[in-house]
């Protein structure tokens, strides 16, 4: 008999997302692992029993002072997985939307002063409690929306020491929240104004100063680069992340998000962790990234925010044997703090069904971002969940306003909309 501190109970269906190899390719995406009139048990913030409701009694009893939950009908999912955020920023760029409005891209809105270097400037200006105050909120938004997990990058500060302190921030954003959260260091997320027309040298100073320092110091699980025309080229990318790899840091590529730059193929080449965007890509791209086994990160809500003629390619690049994850991609150019909103996203504009779409919101997310015991709900696993008052998990992708009634986080409740206990 399992002695449980939580049960979550009277639940139309539980996708578990525990059958097959991580990532799930093909097919294998759409398998849900789904119990149906289900209940789950959790016990020393791990899950402890999954399975019928009619099989709950005889096999959990509830500890003295344990909590039960009515699940009311409804659907409960992994903790969602945001594989791709830039969360730590201070300010906004609301002042973008009358140019965006007017047709002006995303180069040309970076020449008239927005882009990033605007939330560079706000986020250098920023006190330390402010940033940490602003987010804090964002995430805790994130938490509200389902997830559970988030990768949080660097990328605002824009110099060797700015992007160590941005990375050091991550472990008392941690504490305060009680999410999961896996730093990436973006230092070259953009030629700072200092070093101007002279991306090679700024890459020199990452590998010669920052590189050393995160790989000691274990700031970060990733090493990422904003590879695109007026940013970084390949060969200042690829020198960049190959130093990264010397160190034992993994990699991660923006990729071919408003020309077809190479970044697809750089991911493909070094055997990256992920490809990120890839929303200029080509079959023959999607072809290396299936070879090389690297996962695509898709944000179809950046697509709709920033490139409106185009949409994120989740069913080609699903066809084509590579896995799929998904991110809110939450910065000041898309700010979306929803996992939910990005998974309806990516079922009507990237053409998923919601059973892939929700497997790219956790299992494969997870894998994404380095957090192979996230993304399932499993014996074992940390007990980290959302409930949604849905009566399937097709509602998750069919519906753009999806919010849970109750997220989890290693069976202890960090956000709740009125459930039953």
């Amino acid at each position: 008999m399992i002695r449980a501190d939580l049960v979550v109970s009277n639940l139309s269906e539980v996708a578990t997302l525990s059958n097959g190899s991580v990532p799930r390719v093909g097919s294998a995406a759409a398998d849900l692992g789904r119990v149906a009139r289900a209940a789950v048990a959790v016990a020393q913030g791990r899950f402890a029993w999954v399975g019928p409701e009619r099989a709950l009694r005889r096999s959990v009893r509830l500890r003295r002072g344990g909590h039960r939950v009515d699940g009311q009908g409804g659907t409960l999912v992994p903790g969602l997985v945001d594989a791709h955020s830039h969360v730590l920023f201070a300010g906004d760029r609301a002042f973008e939307l009358p140019l965006k409005a007017r047709g002006l891209g995303y180069p040309e809105i970076a020449r008239r002063g927005g882009g990033i270097l605007a939330t560079v400037r706000a986020t250098r200006r920023a006190a330390r409690a402010t940033l940490l105050a602003q987010t804090t909120d964002r995430l805790l938004g994130m938490a509200r929306s389902g997830a559970t997990a988030v990768e949080v990058k660097s990328g605002y500060a824009l110099s060797v020491r700015g992007e160590l302190e941005l990375l050091r921030r991550v472990p008392e954003l941690r504490r305060r929240t009680g999410l999961r959260l896996v730093p990436t260091f973006l230092g070259a997320h953009a030629v700072p104004p200092e070093a101007h027309g002279d991306a090679e040298g700024y890459v020199d100073r990452l590998v010669r100063e920052a590189l050393p320092v995160i790989a000691r110091e274990r700031l970060a699980a990733f090493v990422d680069v904003f590879c695109e025309p007026g940013y970084f080229s390949v060969r200042a990318s690829e020198r960049l992340l190959r130093a990264a790899v010397a160190l034992g840091l993994p990699v991660k590529v923006h990729a071919d998000e408003f020309v077809r730059s190479g970044g697809a193929r750089l991911a493909a080449r070094l055997g990256a962790a992920s490809a990120d965007h890839l929303l200029t890509s080509t079959p023959e791209d999607y072809a290396a990234l299936a070879r090389a086994g690297v996962t695509a990160v898709l944000l179809p809500l950046t697509a709709f925010a920033s490139s409106p003629a185009r949409r994120s390619p989740a069913r080609e690049l699903v066809d084509a044997g590579v896995p799929v994850a998904l991110g809110s991609d939450c910065s000041p150019n898309a700010w979306n703090e929803s996992m939910p909103l990005a998974l309806a996203l990516a079922v009507h504009g990237g053409r998923l069904s919601p059973a892939e779409a929700l497997t790219a919101a956790t299992v494969n997310a997870a894998h994404a971002i380095g957090l192979e015991d996230a993304g399932t709900i499993e014996v074992g696993r940390p007990a980290d969940m959302a409930l949604f008052a849905l009566p399937s998990t097709d509602h998750l992708g069919y519906r753009f306003d999806a919010c849970p009634v109750a997220v989890f986080r290693q069976g202890n409740p960090i956000s709740s909309r009125g459930f039953r206990q």
